[in-house]
């Protein structure tokens, strides 16, 4: 018999920055190292990831990282988790460890301790083991994972949709899932994205149908954007443009070489004939597809708009296709980017987010999972808060006990010792680092604030030079804004603050001449000018002062 904590370190209250932790005993399995780009912040970060403060004390005990499948959201932390942690193993698909390697070059990181792994083989630690099962997802080679333990398994579903239609490197082996389900789960981990969206995803998460009809009524240029890691968006798009005379012109060095790669490993089903080169980019018959990246949501197609690229320039005749339907997070910046597209006059065509899916499980694909999984516990992860909650909920009415299903935020831990829940308080302190660049490193609060205080009210620095053995004031002060006032039209508020600098500085000087105390100096001077500053223009800009001796 064991003692399992089951807790995640990002995943829950929030869409991305996946990663949970299985505590078998002495044993620690980590499922997938993910990250969470945040819209909403304009300071200069490019991406959130966890705090991983308790693998690294416990680093030991780690028998390895297992990756689900190839979204940032699931391995896009991984290169700064191995930073930190170097000697732990990665475990993950071929595709899956392939993509992660990309950013392990980019971040000079050896790849010794990526382990690949086939779907339905066991792998074992001792007591426990792990045994992954295809699923479904947007991306090929997508797993979920079961861990077995000696109290029962423990299932981390990953992402995943039930879509027959779906087959070799998309294919879910329903089989190996049931088969699991007959053996006795302890604890199932389940996706709760659609969770309020009746029915099944399927099929509304293939779109071969709606690019056909956009094709057929176009007679233009297309240019189409599309995220990268969407495979099977991207295996549509190919699918239905082999049945025209149009051409896919790829964009973008990045672009190319993943669809080549594709290819060349077979995950993309692509006639080369089709893929065309920039001589084809001005061809009524083209058709540019453009990469969309989660991090910037619309950065490429916004260049093109804004007539900045190099290779394209919006016509009127040009059709606009977005094949992602909207996500949370970028509504506001979808209905812009179709205005602007409107101001151009060519046309815009968008996946509707109510007609239009992603591959994510909806409640018909929840209730199917729980009914072929028949957990004792069910612990709803990956979503908001109210998702996880409707996902609750559906548990329920199939028959779960509401005390067997657990709703958790970040750092709350599910205790089970000997198969049973002892309802324990215990709470992982969990915190987001902030990645700038590439920083390894937490930006931060304190540099977030001084971002935030320089975006909103600017900067005014102060500079005064003093003679090294007078200390008399031999230049200055002189006064540099940036983002305060305009300056030709402040020069009465600036000549004001020459004067009470030049007063504060005097007064320090004056009392103590022998040695002057310039971090005083600093702090009389900001906080003065501070107080002048917001009686005058009810702003709070940064105040730096530089006194130097010559």
């Amino acid at each position: 018999m064991s003692k399992i904590k089951i807790f995640a370190l990002g995943g829950l209250n929030e869409n991305g920055k996946n990663m949970y932790v299985v505590n078998v005993d002495e044993d620690i399995f980590v499922f997938d190292a993910g990250l969470k780009y945040d819209n909403d912040i304009k300071l200069g970060i490019d991406y959130i990831i966890p705090n991983i403060d308790y693998l690294v004390k416990n680093k030991k005990k780690i028998k390895g990282i297992f990756l689900t499948h190839g979204h940032d959201g699931n391995i896009g932390g991984i290169a700064d988790v191995l930073e930190t942690l170097p000697d732990v193993a990665v475990y993950g698909t071929k595709l899956t460890l392939k993509i992660a390697a990309q950013d392990f070059d980019k971040n000079q990181i050896e790849k010794t301790n990526l382990i690949e792994i086939k779907p339905h083989t066991k792998i074992d630690f001792g007591k426990n083991a792990i045994f992954p099962i295809s699923v479904t997802h947007s991306i090929p080679d997508a797993v979920c994972y079961v861990l077995y333990t000696p109290d029962g398994a423990i299932v981390y579903t990953g992402d995943f949709v039930f879509d027959s239609t779906m087959m070799g490197f998309y294919k879910t082996d329903i089989g190996k899932l049931a088969y699991v389900g007959k053996q006795g789960v302890l604890c199932l981990l389940c996706e709760s994205f659609y969770a309020d969206r009746a029915g099944h995803t399927s099929p509304n998460n293939r779109v071969s149908g709606f690019i056909r009809d956009v094709l057929a009524k176009t007679e233009d240029r297309i240019i189409a954007t599309i995220m990268p890691a969407h495979y099977y968006r991207i295996q549509e798009i190919f699918n239905e443009v082999s049945k025209t005379h149009r051409k896919v012109v790829i964009m973008g060095k990045p672009l190319q070489e993943m669809i080549n790669d594709a290819i060349e490993d077979g995950y993309l089903k692509i006639d080369r004939e089709k893929i065309g080169t920039l001589s084809d980019i001005e061809s009524k018959n083209a058709m540019v597809l453009i990469s969309d990246e989660k991090e910037k949501p619309f950065a490429n197609l916004e260049r093109i708009i804004k007539g900045f690229d190099k290779y394209i320039q919006i016509k009127e005749n040009d059709t606009i296709f977005l094949t992602e339907p909207s996500y949370p997070g970028i509504e506001k910046r979808t209905a812009t980017i179709m205005d602007e597209i409107a101001m151009l006059g060519a046309d815009a065509i968008s996946l509707s987010s109510k007609k239009h899916l992603l591959h994510h499980a909806s409640r018909e694909d929840l209730m199917l999972m729980i009914n072929l999984m028949n957990p004792k516990y069910y612990f709803p992860v990956k979503g908001e808060y109210r998702n996880q909650y409707t996902n609750g909920e559906i548990a329920e009415e199939l028959g779960i006990p509401k005390e067997n299903i657990i709703l958790k935020l970040n750092g709350d831990v599910l205790e089970l010792v000997n198969g049973e829940n002892t309802n324990s308080t215990e709470h992982i302190e969990v915190d987001e680092i902030l990645i700038d660049g590439k920083s390894q490193n937490d930006i931060g609060d304190l540099v977030l604030k001084d971002r935030e205080m320089l975006g909103e009210n600017g900067i005014v620095i102060i500079s005064c030079t003093l003679d090294k053995d007078s200390k008399q004031i031999l230049g200055g002060p002189e006064i540099l804004t940036r983002g305060f006032i305009y300056v030709k039209e402040s020069q009465d508020l600036l000549e004001e603050t020459k004067r009470i600098s030049k007063e504060v500085i005097t007064n320090n000087i004056e009392t103590n001449s022998k040695r002057v105390d310039y971090s005083k100096i600093k702090n009389d001077v900001r906080e003065t000018l501070g107080k002048f500053f917001y009686q005058e223009t009810e702003s709070k800009p940064m105040i730096i002062t530089v006194v130097q001796e010559v």
